[in-house]
């Protein structure tokens, strides 16, 4: 990933990574060159949205226990599942979630899926809990990037199809879902009333894990996850906040995030407003978008980047 913070001009979005330790937005520019990222907070994003979805690209081993975001050649159309056929067709990655039901694996994705692996339980601000898998190196990203109030690893495996195996088997007996829509996400910081009811959850969730854990002879050492100080003002009930009451996905907007949690950030739209927006801006991955002094409608604001 190129450290190059970019300048104002056009690329397509990747979506929002924690791959560094704090939450930036991966673009890649027009009409080409590496990935580059911007930080998210604290630093005034004006963009404008073009029309189409278009191709992110695919990930590819960096080495033997590491992937790494590659932007499309083309920067292509999108097809199903938000690549272009080519990029389809090269992407490392693309067979990891059916690798433990014996799909087909390259030699590379192999030694990948034979590292440890970490078995978590998640839960977001509307009390959902879902199980989940992060590999080694993932660990920490694989949390922060989710959006959650609260997790708590449950199990280190010794490679992620024994784990894969684990989360099934908690799906099945306890009825825990693998995974929670982005919209449902940010309705639900919307909507938080009582964040202690949510921890309160999250723990019985745990021990239910833990019980099912023993039933199958599998000791599980729960282990709480730090959340980043990035998200500290979305877990809580003091900050004023009200959902974007714009697209992102259209037009021209002007933001400052102030607080990041996932993809979901909080942000402002001028100096002089305390209360906060929240909006996604996962929702821009695939999206082509420009960046300059744009500004919300309905604003004021010329908010341009750096």
């Amino acid at each position: 990933m190129s450290v190059t913070r970019p300048t104002d001009g056009a690329y397509v979005c990747h979506g929002v990574t924690w791959a560094t330790g704090d939450p930036r937005l991966l673009l890649a520019p027009l009409p080409g060159g590496p990935l580059t990222y911007t930080e998210v907070l604290h630093h005034s994003l004006g963009y404008q949205v073009g029309g189409g979805r278009w191709c992110t690209g695919r990930y590819r081993f960096a080495n033997t226990v590491n992937v790494e975001a590659v932007a499309c050649p083309d920067r292509a159309r999108a097809e199903q599942g938000g690549q272009c056929g080519p990029c389809t067709s090269r992407d490392d990655f693309r067979f990891a979630h059916q690798f433990h039901q014996g799909a087909h694996a390259t030699n590379a994705l192999i030694t990948y899926m034979a590292q440890p692996h970490w078995l978590y339980l998640a839960t977001f601000a509307d009390g959902t809990t879902k199980v989940g898998t992060a590999a080694e190196p993932r660990r920490r990203s694989r949390l922060d990037e989710q959006g959650t109030l609260f997790a708590t690893y449950l199990v280190k495996g010794a490679d992620g199809r024994t784990v894969r195996h684990l989360e099934d088997a908690l799906t099945r007996r306890l009825g825990m879902t693998q995974t929670v829509r982005a919209a449902a996400k940010l309705r639900a910081l919307a909507e938080l009333r009582d964040p202690r009811a949510v921890r309160a959850g999250h723990e019985a969730d745990v021990a239910r894990a833990v019980a099912a854990l023993a039933d199958l002879d599998v000791p599980a050492a729960p282990e709480e996850w730090t959340p980043p100080a990035e998200g500290d003002r979305l877990r809580t009930v003091d900050t004023e906040r009200a959902l974007y009451p714009h697209d992102p996905r259209e037009g021209e907007h002007g933001i400052t995030p102030v607080a990041c949690l996932g993809s979901q950030v909080l942000a402002l739209l001028d100096d002089e407003n305390e209360a906060g927006y929240l909006l996604d801006l996962g929702t821009l991955k695939g999206c082509r978008i420009t960046l300059g002094p744009f500004a919300s409608p309905g604003t004021a604001v010329q908010a341009s980047l750096f």
